[in-house]
């Protein structure tokens, strides 16, 4: 049974995300003997379970739902509040649950996540997956289909048309290539034949989905709260945000609280993680957000991090992995790793890309400017991954290496590591 929500908190937090339940599980940690408010509308929380530390700032975990119970179990002083939040009084530290509960809070953030576009709302033949509680909900569908289409070119999409069996699948993206959000053409065109191939394992009778949270993407959609089951606070949230000068200073441009480089909101004791935030300070030139489980994780620790800076009166840096954009997931079966400007995001028009391919095995691309590397894409099992993030960290000038860098012939790692 949720516990009762108290008049009074001192850490607050709102979200059962992996953003959300990441800061509590810090706080927690931090503040053994204070209790940790977790409130989140859901009766299951997402937890990480399996996590790796791959490199300095690559990381691969599973997540999990599970009973908020078994949050508290593991961490004695959160306590989870089942209840979605549906009024925020900053200036007076107040937050108001659905049930006409209230609870005054010292420091509090907002974890809430967002929710996808669809192209047609309350339609019940349009289903939008962003999450684990999106993707049950499809996954009880397609067990009934003949034929669907999946529309859209991100993560979650690359995964659908590559593990759904026992149906026609219509694929519809409005982009050249697919997975535009990850690769280039030249990756989409390694990865199209595996579209095709017979898969090596047996096909199932029954016409139902495999897919899993298990290394699944979060598809980036608009930033605001999404439905009640996937996270705390309603779709009406920013209703009830008594937030000063909104519309000047608090939102970014794709609609998420902006956060400075301690995730402070524009109000004071207030801070966002996760996908509800927007990160407004200046990034490291091989950084970017992408609304990730990733950087959720990342995001949810360094916002506890800064909390407990706060009210301790302490200084802090900005955590490392801000550093460099580093991220590691699986399409089509392949491990794929993306590391800095992968996309020469934001870089200008001098900047050059240097691939190395070999079919059905692996692909390589770097982004260089001014003999720097920038960024990677690794698709397939090249064991570069370590070498190519100290390489763009410490920008080496690799202009003397020349094509030799992405010989295969050459072990690159005995240069550099």
């Amino acid at each position: 049974m949720a516990a009762p929500l108290p008049a009074w908190s001192r850490f607050v937090v709102v979200g059962g995300g992996i953003a959300g339940v990441t800061c509590a599980e810090r706080l927690a940690t931090e503040f053994p003997s204070e209790d940790i408010l977790l409130v989140t509308a859901s009766p299951v929380i997402k937890a990480i379970t399996n996590f790796k530390q791959v490199s300095k700032t690559l990381e691969e975990f599973d997540v999990e739902e599970q009973p908020s119970t078994m949050l508290e179990k593991r961490y004695p002083n959160i306590k989870v509040i089942e209840s979605g939040v549906k009024q925020l009084k900053s200036q007076e530290h107040k937050i108001f649950t659905e049930d006409g509960k209230q609870c005054i809070y010292e420091k509090l953030c907002l974890c809430a996540g967002a929710k996808p576009k669809l192209i047609f709302e309350e339609n019940p033949y349009v289903l939008g997956i962003r999450d684990t509680d999106s993707a049950q909900a499809f996954q009880n569908h397609l067990a009934k289909a003949r034929r669907i289409a999946v529309v859209g070119n991100g993560g979650i999409a690359l995964e659908l048309v590559y593990e759904i069996e026992g149906c026609e699948v219509l694929w519809a993206i409005k982009d050249k290539a697919i997975g535009n959000t990850f690769f280039d053409a030249g990756a989409a065109e390694f990865l199209i034949p595996k579209l095709t191939a017979e898969k090596l394992e047996t096909a199932i009778a029954c016409k139902r989905t495999k897919y899993t949270t298990e290394g699944s993407e979060k598809e980036e959609g608009s930033v605001a709260a999404a439905d009640k089951l996937g996270t705390a606070l309603g779709p009406d949230w920013h209703e009830g945000l008594h937030l000063k000068g909104t519309k000047e200073f608090a939102l970014g441009e794709d609609g998420g609280l902006k956060v400075d480089e301690h995730m402070h909101s524009s109000v004071a004791d207030i801070y966002a993680a996760g996908d509800i935030c927007t990160a407004s300070w200046e990034p490291s030139p091989v950084w970017q957000q992408m609304r990730l489980w990733t950087q959720a994780r990342q995001m949810g620790w360094y916002a506890a991090k800064c909390m407990v800076a706060d009210f301790l009166g302490e200084s802090i840096d900005m955590d490392f992995s801000f550093e460099l954009f580093a991220h590691v997931t699986k399409f089509f079966n392949y491990k794929v790793v993306l590391l800095g400007k992968y996309n020469a995001q934001g870089l200008d028009l001098d900047h050059e890309l240097m691939l190395r391919c070999t079919k059905g095995q692996e692909y390589v691309k770097v982004v260089m400017q001014n003999g720097r590397m920038m960024g990677a894409v690794l698709i397939g099992e090249t064991d570069l991954e370590e070498t190519f993030e100290n390489l763009i960290l410490n920008q080496m000038d690799l202009s003397a290496y020349g094509e030799d860098l992405l010989n295969p012939n050459v072990d690159i790692e005995d240069y550099f590591d």
